[in-house]
């Protein structure tokens, strides 16, 4: 019993300890949200991955995948408090600093287009990759 309890005391601690760049040398973010401050805050914690050390890689899924769209919703394009920031605008700033942005790979047949309907280096998620991506073992995951 004292070892189920030992165990349970330190995964609850692993899950609330705050998440260090030294640790993670790999960020996942997975974005599927269609709220604009979701995906914006998401962006943002990207961000701040990516200035601690982390490299980055974000995967957007169903209503998420419009911010990789050339011709994007207004949702995705207009700017929100306090920044001025749009969430795509900003995650043009994070592939600029060297992100690896992807699309799923049920997002492009399922909107109806194909990668010429992104914007110039997001391309389709291959599911492999995006599984060794998400077991590498010096990865963090953050999804919204």
């Amino acid at each position: 019993m004292r070892k189920i309890i030992t165990a349970a005391t330190l995964g609850l601690a692993a899950l609330t300890s705050p998440v260090m760049a030294e640790d993670a040398k790999q960020m996942v973010t997975i974005l599927t949200s269609a709220e604009p401050q979701t995906q914006l805050m998401g962006m943002v914690l990207t961000m701040q991955t990516m200035q601690a050390g982390a490299s980055s890689y974000v995967l957007l899924c169903g209503p998420a995948g419009d911010l990789a769209l050339k011709d994007a919703p207004a949702s995705a394009t207009a700017p929100q408090a306090p920044m001025g920031m749009s969430p795509q605008g900003l995650m043009q700033k994070i592939m600029e600093t060297g992100a690896t942005i992807e699309v799923c790979a049920i997002y492009l047949p399922n909107k109806g287009v194909d990668e010429t309907a992104l914007l110039d280096g997001i391309t389709a998620a291959k599911p492999p990759a995006v599984a060794a991506r998400l077991l590498a073992e010096e990865t963090r995951i953050m999804s919204f």
